[in-house]
């Protein structure tokens, strides 16, 4: 029989003060002090096992060991994902319902959502000129939010744009706040929600009509597995599913910035070497922080390395500290875009936005829609545009969920490139 050892415990009575105070380093701190790659804590007077590293992501990752359903707080669920979202479903439910996002990721949908993109880009570029200085983040996301419109083919009013920015953006800053800033999340998705619900009933009426192609048409009309269309609020909850995740790589975008600004080397590397690209965007991913920590429960007992984990048990994925492992990456503190040049991706190393495979697991379905519109993002940062950073606050604080800068990235003298002409 296998020994079973005791879990290393994070000795106290409950932990979720000093969770909220160390925010992205709660786990990784725990794991450099015990010494191991999973230990036991108490958060919101729950017991809760934390795993990390590449091998603690392949067992989370494991979908015969662990489920969603029920494991998120409700906070979780009341502003980022929506009640009966597809990140809260298990087995073949959750695969059927993942198949309807993978179905509008494919190649050709991420280059139609990108010549979207180039347009916005270059409208916004003309309204940054004429201004002195502008708030990077909260253009980059109402800019992100008109291309995801008109991509899923419900294009919005220009009136309406900041309007659903706002309500989109608050469903992703708002999870871990807590007081008035979580309750204004709360209620910005509350009625985003009623909106697309009515919206949804209206195109099932025809009372309003989207193209047959448009993604917009397949959500809506999608069947579960018995054949039955989602009802309308899980219809308005997905829809909402793809549009919160592209407004949210604002955040990846405004990392961008700041690493230009923070590694001016960099800049050279990417203007002489085309080739450098990807190998800086996956080291925004890898190196500033996103997700802090996905979260599951144990569907039954079983043993892992010589520790029993119980039915029923909270666990959370240290994913910051699976991109900082020490034992999986050369300093890993430090900004380094080479250590990707020969880098093999094996799933479960590097996760900013889950491990595993995406068609099976629920590692996000979006991942290479985000790092391509990183990509023209930079491509515009770097050859497209010039601009000045003026001195501001752009410290990031690792408490702060998502981690915004406090200046939210000031940009000034923002002016086109003009190509020139042989």
């Amino acid at each position: 029989m296998e020994n079973i050892n005791e879990i290393p415990r994070d000795q106290g009575i409950d932990h979720s003060l000093t969770l909220l105070k160390e925010g992205y380093e709660y786990i990784l701190n725990r794991r450099k002090n015990l010494q191991t790659d999973i230990f036991e804590t108490r958060i919101l007077g729950k017991k809760a096992v934390c795993l990390g590293g590449k091998e603690g992501a392949q067992l989370f990752y494991d979908q015969s060991k662990f489920q969603r359903q029920d494991a998120f707080p409700n906070r979780v669920v009341e502003t980022l994902f929506g009640k009966n979202a597809v990140q809260t479903l298990d087995g073949e439910a959750h695969r059927h319902r993942k198949k309807m996002f993978l179905n509008v990721m494919t190649k050709e949908k991420i280059d139609d959502f990108l010549d979207i993109m180039k347009i916005e880009w270059e409208r916004a570029l003309d309204e940054w000129s004429k201004k002195n200085e502008i708030v990077f983040y909260e253009e980059i996301k109402t800019l992100l939010c008109k291309a995801a419109f008109k991509w899923i083919g419900y294009p919005l009013h220009e009136d309406n744009a900041e309007t659903f920015m706002n309500e989109l953006g608050a469903m992703f800053e708002s999870p871990a706040a807590f007081g008035p800033e979580h309750w204004v999340g709360r209620n910005k998705r509350n009625r985003m929600e009623k909106k697309m619900e009515k919206l949804v009933e209206k195109i099932r009426s025809d009372e309003v009509q989207v193209q047959q192609d448009s993604i917009m048409h397949q959500f809506v009309f999608y069947k579960d597995l018995d054949g039955n269309l989602l009802d309308a609020e899980t219809a308005a909850v997905e829809i909402i599913n793809i549009l919160r995740p592209v407004i949210a790589i604002s955040v990846y975008i405004n990392f961008i910035v700041m690493a230009l600004a923070q590694y001016p080397h960099e800049r050279v590397k990417l203007k002489k070497h085309p080739g450098y690209t990807p190998l800086f965007i996956q080291e925004v991913r890898r190196f500033y922080p996103f997700f802090p920590f996905a979260v599951a429960k144990a569907k039954s007992s079983f043993t892992w390395n010589g520790y029993a984990i119980q039915e029923g048990t909270l666990v959370l994925l240290d994913i910051y500290g699976t991109n900082h492992d020490p034992n999986l990456w050369v300093n890993p503190d430090e900004f380094q875009p080479e250590r990707f040049a020969n880098w093999k991706d094996d799933r479960f190393s590097l996760i900013p936005q889950g491990g595993g495979n995406v068609e099976t697991t629920h590692r996000c379905p979006g991942e290479q829609l985000t790092i391509e519109t990183m990509g023209m993002a930079l491509d515009y940062l770097i050859n497209k545009m010039d601009y000045e950073v003026p001195e501001q606050d752009m410290y990031i604080t690792m408490n702060t969920i998502p981690s915004i800068p406090k200046s939210k990235v000031i940009l000034k003298d923002v002016k086109r490139v003009r190509e020139s002409i042989h």
